[in-house]
């Protein structure tokens, strides 16, 4: 076992592409994730319209926020970062999963009971002292998860997203039902606490069927020094991103109260929709994928490019939509007295474009070894973020905190994170080839729908009419990018063309589609 999980060179690596076997496997995980991640984010998409007009109000929802908040922060650190050794390092990860899932749940336990005695102070300082008790109960999805992380992880190490559909599919069941049935009870926030520990107990139950033999726990500590050298700078650098997307939660609650955190919350929900449709259907083979480019810089830019301009032709419509139909579209779906939450979408919506290039990113600088690179990254958002944060929301409430993420985001964090992709090999003109067409789309849209939107008018058939013109203008835009999407454009069979490969590396390599 090496500790570094480092992968051993590859003749002509420098230029070699990925085999095909790999690509296949690519794009079969990649559809069924993101299959799995559309269905399950319809299904919680249309649970929470549920529970936001008939049961939970802005305050109720304001609580749920804070409990998410900090359950989100401690999911970020709790298995130690050990668990990504299962996919990152190579030979069989059987001979030291015993140790990561030892490590993972003592850690995760650990954290559980610490946050258990903390909970009533950490409830008062965010100001929502009622939600002592749903941080208690909610927060037992952090020992859970520190176990499931271990069969979870070996299920994304072979590209296993069919199972992990299944799975994720009874989770939602179960945690859907659990929730609706206590807040028809009228267990406000509570309900959610239930039906998410309710949710992860199936999840566990699931991983280890679908990865039989790798909940055993064991111990050596030889590879316990090495998974921490490994893990405890990715655990560092996961819970500075998790902080940088939740401190917000953190200062909106503590400045404006929980009302005003309900309606901030709900933007941010959909906001965050694109998000976790596309972004976390791509992270669960991206990581995978990049890791087994470590070794290739030319075959690493020319994936984390491709990837990164799928994720983002797939998203900017969605956020240009969501940011320009903000008002009638959060009346019509959760009602008017979430009317309030519309103020700060479009900001939102411009920030959650930017958190999915980001996290991309996230993924192939770990994947290479950046995790210095990433912790520097991640604590400098969080400490700009933090002042700018609390001036925002003191001057300008929701709206005034949805502007200063932006600010931070946009000014400060993309540069940096452009500057260590460059140090990893991959330059910003693979970035800007990614991204120029689907931003110049979304540039037309948005024209479109702020120059038809005063004629078209409000109602549904006139959103509906509205938003075909705008993804009209979206696709003429967009489709000069399809072949190198597909990866068939001009410029990649012409490189291919410069770059044969050697005797060593079959011809019939192909890049990874």
């Amino acid at each position: 076992m090496t500790g570094s999980g480092a992968t051993g060179s590859v003749t002509d690596g420098q230029n070699a592409p990925p085999p095909p076997a790999l690509g296949r496997k690519v794009g079969v995980a990649a559809r069924w994730s993101l299959v799995n991640t559309v269905v399950m984010r319809l299904g919680n998409f249309a649970t929470g319209i549920v529970l936001a007009r008939f049961f939970l109000g802005p305050e109720a929802w304001g609580v749920y926020g804070i409990a998410q908040t900090v359950l989100l922060v401690l999911l970020s650190a709790n298995e130690l970062g050990v668990s990504l050794a299962i996919v990152r390092w190579e030979g069989d990860p059987r001979r030291f999963a015993p140790t990561v899932l030892t490590l993972s749940a003592l850690s995760s336990c650990l954290l559980y009971a610490a946050l258990f005695a903390a909970a009533p102070a950490v409830a008062g300082v965010l100001g929502s002292p009622e939600a002592s008790g749903v941080l208690r109960v909610m927060c037992l999805c952090v020992v859970i998860d520190g176990v499931a992380h271990v069969p979870g992880g070996f299920l994304t190490r072979e590209f296993a997203q069919g199972k992990r559909m299944i799975i994720d599919g009874l989770n939602f069941v179960l945690s859907t039902s659990v929730t609706l049935l206590l807040a028809f009870e009228g267990w406000g926030a509570m309900s959610f606490a239930c039906g998410a520990v309710a949710g992860n107990v199936v999840t566990l139950i699931g991983c280890g069927l679908a990865a039989p033999g790798t909940l055993k726990f064991g111990w050596d500590r030889g590879q316990a020094r090495a998974l921490l050298r490994f893990g405890l700078p990715l655990a560092g650098a996961s819970m500075l991103a998790l902080a940088v997307v939740n401190v917000d939660t953190m200062v909106v609650g503590a400045t404006l109260g929980n009302v005003s955190l309900g309606f901030y919350v709900l933007a941010f929900n959909i906001s965050g929709w694109p998000v976790r449709i596309i972004s976390e259907a791509a992270r669960r083979v991206a990581f995978a994928g990049f890791s087994r480019l470590a070794d290739s810089p030319q075959a690493l830019a020319q994936g984390f490019s491709r990837a990164l301009g799928v994720v983002i032709t797939g998203t900017v419509p969605l956020c240009v939509l969501l940011a320009g139909f903000a008002g009638p579209a959060i009346e019509l779906i959760y009602g008017s007295k979430w009317a309030p939450a519309a103020a700060a979408l479009p900001w939102l919506m411009a920030l959650g474009l930017i958190r999915i290039g980001s996290e991309l990113a996230y993924d192939c600088l770990v994947a290479i070894g950046q995790r210095r690179s990433l912790f520097l990254v991640q604590g400098l958002w969080l400490v700009a973020l933090i002042p700018v944060l609390l001036v925002g929301a003191r001057l300008n409430g929701i709206v005034g905190a949805s502007q200063a993420h932006v600010l931070v985001a946009g000014g400060l964090v993309v540069p940096v994170f452009l500057y260590a992709l460059s140090r990893g090999g991959i330059g910003v003109g693979w970035i800007a080839r990614a991204c120029a067409w689907p931003f110049l789309g979304g540039a037309v849209m948005a024209a479109l729908i702020l120059g038809l939107e005063h004629r078209f008018g409000d109602g549904l058939p006139a959103l509906l009419a509205l938003g075909t013109i705008a993804l009209a203008g979206y696709t003429v835009c967009v489709l000069p990018s399809r072949g190198f999407l597909r990866g068939a454009d001009a410029g990649d069979r012409l490189h291919r063309g410069r770059h044969r490969p050697s005797a060593q590396v079959p011809a019939t390599r192909q890049d990874l589609r």
